[in-house]
């Protein structure tokens, strides 16, 4: 973590806060007690800021300047409206593809889906507001520059915007292994959102019953399961072969 994407310090936090700095996750230390620190809760949870209560240590570990209990990670990137780039999107394609992420918490995956992303002609990434994985110098760091390129929103639930996308005509595939339909099997062509799960349980329940088709990769080995980052390859660039046969 790069010291230009952190703040820290109860009233610095406060501050960038109501400022609406582009805050990405707030981390409290566990027992915090003081009106500062009911003001800093009471903004996280208006605003909807990701926040983690965490030890003492993992402050420290964070940040060693004088940080009274708290840091905060600011986002390289801006963030987009999710409804604002989807109509955007969607007025100016009739085959776009977006990308969604449930809770997919690793900054390092999450940059090389990013780059991913960028490579295959994604139109949007959406992910939730909290328990995903911050933007992050790492995430710029492994996305090789992709997340300044690649249109990125938040929502406050996954299925907020697959209900959104699929009354503007958007099919929502979902990448899981709960399913008989292999991924060369389903059509990806047309308006398209590929839903990509959390590395250790993949999709939540509710989301992928709200999606039209689910899908999943041949796995020829012993092993179950891919690395969400080379998962979310194989779906895009079968995305892209089944654009240009």
């Amino acid at each position: 973590m790069t010291k230009n994407t952190q703040i820290y310090g109860l009233r610095a936090v406060i501050e960038a806060i109501q400022a609406n700095e582009p805050i990405d996750k707030v981390f409290i230390q566990k027992g915090l007690h003081g009106a500062l620190s009911k003001e800093l809760e009471g903004l996280v949870r208006k605003n909807g800021i990701n926040t983690s209560y965490v030890p003492i240590e993992k402050i420290n570990r964070l940040n060693q300047n004088n940080h009274q209990g708290v840091v905060a990670t600011i986002s390289p990137i801006t963030f987009h409206t999710f409804e604002v780039l989807a109509d955007q999107v969607l007025s100016q394609k009739s085959d776009p593809v977006f990308l969604l992420l449930d809770q997919v918490s690793d900054v390092r995956n999450f940059g090389a889906i990013i780059r991913t992303a960028e490579c295959t002609g994604v139109d949007g990434i959406i992910i939730p507001k909290k328990g995903s994985a911050p933007v992050t110098g790492d995430t710029v760091k492994t996305s090789a520059g992709a997340a300044f390129k690649v249109p990125i929103a938040k929502v406050d639930h996954i299925k907020d915007a697959i209900f959104y996308l699929q009354a503007s005509g958007v099919t929502i595939v979902a990448a899981t292994e709960k399913t008989n339909d292999l991924i060369y099997d389903v059509n990806l062509k047309g308006a398209v959102a590929l839903v990509m799960g959390a590395e250790d349980m993949g999709i939540s329940p509710s989301i992928l019953k709200a999606a039209d088709h689910s899908a999943k990769i041949p796995m020829l080995g012993e092993i179950g399961s891919l690395n969400v980052s080379v998962a979310c390859g194989v779906f895009l660039y079968e995305v892209v072969r089944q654009r240009n046969i």
